[in-house]
């Protein structure tokens, strides 16, 4: 499978030499030339005019919030603007087509032009993925932050999503243990729920009809990702780390995987990693799924972040699950990950990825901005490197107009020198079939520079539903709404009357309670995380009993992913339980909650109410 070049169509940059000559002819001055004062003061402003080099960067054409010829009457007004016809598409029979839906044949012939069940499909793994953002807790006054929202029972329901046919089987928390204090989120309470995880995405499996519909029992993870791009600007390390032994020459970013693997025997909720916790839920749906004599698909998708996290999940599971579960990758605005070695690897194992690229959005151009693909043109370049911008002195800041003029010819550009005549190992390669979007082909979007916008996952979403072929405009017959674009950005253009960023808590989250007082509201029982309520689900579903908490009947079997030492059930060592837990088995009566741990968090990770008869055999506090 090749990977699509630098200059395939959808995917344009323009020539560096052209915007090297246009750049070098503002700036330097004719040297014929007698300049006045005021002739100065205008040719510096104009070679430093920061919204036209941005401009060019993103591929737009900024002076006006609107397009070239969109004045405000030429708004169209398909289904998307409607309010009376409905906002998504009745639900077809596509199982004639499963394979080729999820990769067969590198999507070919259902992506240019877009094939409409294909982009029903693209659609609902984003929007799978944007539950991750819906139902994240992203409030630094939460004793909850970086939590999900919802116990998993009902996340779909409550981010407006029943609909989809899935049911939520797992949730994964991750950790970091290098500096990436923006791409995880912590609470700034005193007692939080956690110091070091965040919930990260989930697992997901299709019910009945939707499996019947699609042609396979679907198992989904979505993963979750970063909404600023300035996050990366911040955070990113840039450093390529290699898989180790067994992986050949393949490396892929180190932050990237530091998220992925990282684990503390400190923590609640990180005592496995993200990967230990996905691939142990994954090998459970697909046995299960297998012996059932069922088709089963694995697809992995994610925005930003959790586009990478997508991509490192599916090469381990296409290395550890049965090859005929074929894995695929639906991921949006994910960065580049790893190597050419990592890219051969993933091919090698038929992992299929499809990636949804925004032509204006940074971000799939990170980390390696600079050490990509493209530095392969520069192995036949000299090194003198008279052209390349410096900075002089000491830098305190972090403002993104400090890398302009020469955000991409600076002095780190030096570090070329010694690598252009060396092998390409450490350079970054994207992996995949791209799609690519442009956010000019909108009429509802605004064609300002909106960086934020422009990697925002319902701009994507929004652009998807639009696209046809990258020869055509944005389709009329688009259903999905057009105010969700607004939902967390400003992209849509003012005579659409949408105001940015509308979706926010009432109040600020804060309810008035009986005394007329305005309170932090109590989050519902079942929406309090916590590491024991995942290993009770777990060991519940095992015995077939989930409905019910009681665990300590002297008749129950002890299921095979646990084991019994002197009347207590405990996890095997082989299974990946997120805590150590003891349950004992022959008490007459429920355990008093004062034999339970009253360790700050620890107590609150079961509620009085529903706190089950547990001797917890680990009360560390992270």
């Amino acid at each position: 499978m090749a990977l699509p070049s630098s200059s395939s169509p959808g995917h344009y940059s323009p020539p560096l030499s052209d915007t090297m000559h246009s750049s070098l002819a503002q700036a330097i001055p004719r040297a014929s030339a007698v300049e006045t004062p005021q002739h100065q003061e205008r040719r510096l402003s104009a070679s430093l005019h920061v919204p036209t080099t941005l401009s060019n960067l993103l591929h737009l054409h900024v002076g006006s919030t609107h397009g070239a010829g969109t004045a405000a009457g030429d708004l169209p007004t398909p289904a998307a603007i409607r309010p009376h016809t409905p906002a998504f598409s009745p639900k077809e029979d596509i199982s004639s087509l499963f394979q080729e839906i999820h990769g067969r044949g590198d999507w070919s012939g259902l992506l240019h032009p877009l094939h409409p069940w294909l982009r029903r499909e693209i659609i609902k793994y984003g929007e799978l993925a944007q539950v991750t953002y819906d139902g994240f807790d992203f409030n630094p006054f939460s004793e909850f932050c970086g939590s999900c929202l919802y116990g998993r029972d009902r996340l779909l329901a409550k981010v407006g999503l029943a609909r989809t046919g899935y049911t939520v089987t797992k949730y994964v928390y991750a950790m970091s243990q290098i500096e990436l204090p923006r791409w995880l989120e912590h609470s700034l309470h005193a007692d939080a729920w956690s110091t070091d995880s965040n919930w990260m995405g989930f697992v997901a499996v299709s019910d009945d009809a939707e499996s019947r519909r699609i042609g396979c029992r679907d198992i989904v993870v979505a993963w979750r990702g970063t909404k600023a791009p300035t996050e990366w600007f911040e955070d990113i390390q840039a450093t390529l780390r290699p898989l180790g032994d067994g992986h050949g020459d393949a490396k892929v970013e180190r932050g990237f995987l530091d998220v992925y693997t990282s684990k503390s025997e400190r923590t609640r909720y990180n005592k496995t990693s993200a990967s230990e916790q996905v691939m142990a839920e994954l090998r459970r749906l697909v046995n299960l799924y297998l012996e059932q004599g069922e088709r089963v698909t694995l697809t992995i998708t994610g925005h930003s972040l959790g586009g990478a996290l997508a991509l490192l999940n599916a090469y381990e599971a296409a290395s550890a699950l049965p090859e005929d579960v074929p894995v695929s990758v639906i991921s949006f605005a994910g960065p580049q990950v790893g190597n050419a070695a990592f890219g051969e690897r993933l091919r090698e194992k038929q992992v299929k990825v499809l990636r949804a690229v925004v032509k204006q959005d940074l971000v799939p151009r990170l980390p390696g901005i600079l050490f990509n693909e493209r530095l392969k043109t520069l192995e036949g370049v000299g090194k003198k490197m008279e052209w390349v911008y410096e900075h002089v002195g000491v830098d305190l800041g972090k403002d993104l107009v400090r890398r302009l003029p020469g955000i991409l010819f600076n002095e780190r550009l030096k570090t070329l020198e010694g690598v252009v005549e060396k092998k390409m190992e450490w350079v970054y390669e994207h992996v995949g079939i791209e799609l690519g979007l442009d956010v000019k082909s909108s009429p509802f979007l605004k064609h300002g520079v909106d960086v934020a916008g422009f990697h925002h996952l319902e701009t994507y979403l929004h652009l998807v539903d639009g696209f046809v072929s990258r020869e055509r405009g944005f389709r009329r017959e688009a259903r999905r709404d057009v105010a969700l674009v607004n939902k967390g950005s400003g992209m849509l253009r003012e005579e659409l009357r949408i105001p940015p960023n509308w979706s926010q808590a009432a109040n600020k989250g804060m309810v008035r309670n009986s005394f007329g007082r305005w309170v932090k509201p109590e989050r519902e029982a079942e929406d309090i995380p916590s590491p024991y309520r995942e290993v009770a689900d777990a060991l519940a579903e095992e015995l077939g009993r989930k409905e019910s908490r009681d665990y300590s009947s002297p008749t129950t079997a002890v299921p095979p992913s646990f084991t019994e030492v002197k009347g207590i059930v405990i996890p095997h060592p082989s299974s990946s339980p997120l805590e150590a837990l003891a349950i004992p088995r022959h008490s007459s009566s429920p355990m008093p909650s004062s034999s339970l741990p009253t360790i700050g968090r620890e107590s609150r990770g079961f509620p009085s109410s529903i706190r089950p008869s547990f001797i917890f055999t680990d009360t560390s506090r992270e």
